[in-house]
């Protein structure tokens, strides 16, 4: 399905209207960039399953079929720590891996920008300035983390998060682990699976559906879609229509963030801006 995928960012009407046509270039580029609108989906790492890996690069391919360019923050427990720069810059610390993909090493980035109330939603705003050109912005970290993230902004919204697991007990204990912290502390009350198990796996079926299970008959929680995806299948191989549709899913379901002035900023000076807008911390 890959047309469901397509992200529109089209102007209100109003923006076409001569009173708001723009009378330089760089106006015209700031009114571009004010209704542009980047899509933050969280991935939980699973510590157990150290699946996230295949997770996520199979998802850049689904959405770089289809012209999307995609940014991934990780931040979970096995990535590289941020670089210095990224103290004042977080778009020092952006590596292109290719036209369609970005990435971003950023363990221990979140709890840094964590404020008085145990939040760090503010970095959504620097983060999506610092990459003004990516549509989907795909961040991996632990569900406590995620929560810290998006938990204030996701209020109201339909956000649903991506979970992995692999065919082993430890690995649907941590899932269950997630699926708490996630509707507990976040409200997140439905989540999508994925399985990372050989295609001829006679537990992968069983996890998923004892996952469903649990989340259901002791939290509440949906489990609204799974799929096994096996680790063994070559990268190259084009993502199936079944997990296009999860991805595209994703997609609908993702945090919208709208861009500030420092990402204006990162393509006129790029490296040299710091950021523009007010932060709400508290302390």
């Amino acid at each position: 399905m890959p047309t469901a995928l397509m992200i529109h960012n089209e102007r209100p009407a109003s923006a076409r209207t001569r009173a708001h046509h723009p009378v330089d270039q760089a106006q015209g580029l700031r009114q571009m960039f004010a209704t542009r609108v980047l899509r933050f989906i969280p991935v939980v790492a699973n510590p157990s399953a150290r699946c996230g890996g295949m997770v996520l690069a199979r998802l850049c391919a689904a959405y770089a079929s289809v012209g999307l360019h995609t940014l991934v923050i990780d931040a979970s427990d096995q990535a590289r720590p941020p670089g210095e720069l990224v103290e004042f810059d977080l778009a020092e610390g952006i590596e292109a891996l290719s036209p369609q993909v970005s990435h971003m090493a950023a363990r221990g980035l979140l709890l840094r920008h964590v404020d008085a109330r145990g939040s760090c939603s503010h970095l959504l705003d620097a983060l999506a300035d610092a990459s003004p050109q990516s549509d989907v912005v795909l961040v991996h970290a632990t569900a406590s983390e995620l929560v810290r993230l998006f938990g204030e902004r996701s209020r109201g919204l339909n956000l649903r998060p991506l979970l992995c697991t692999n065919d082993l007990a430890e690995g649907l204990r941590d899932a269950y682990a997630a699926v708490k912290v996630l509707s507990q502390r976040g409200g997140w009350m439905a989540y999508d699976l994925m399985v990372c198990a050989h295609s001829e796996s006679e537990q992968a079926d069983e996890v998923a559906q004892r996952l469903a299970r649990c989340a259901d008959d002791f939290l509440g929680v949906a489990q609204r879609d799974s799929l096994r995806l096996d680790p063994f299948e070559p990268a190259s191989e084009a993502p199936s229509p079944r997990f296009m549709e999860i991805a595209a899913g994703l997609l609908r379901a993702a945090l919208p963030q709208t861009l500030g002035d420092s990402a204006f900023d990162h393509l006129v000076s790029p490296g040299a801006a710091l950021p523009a807008r007010v932060s709400t911390a508290l302390n």
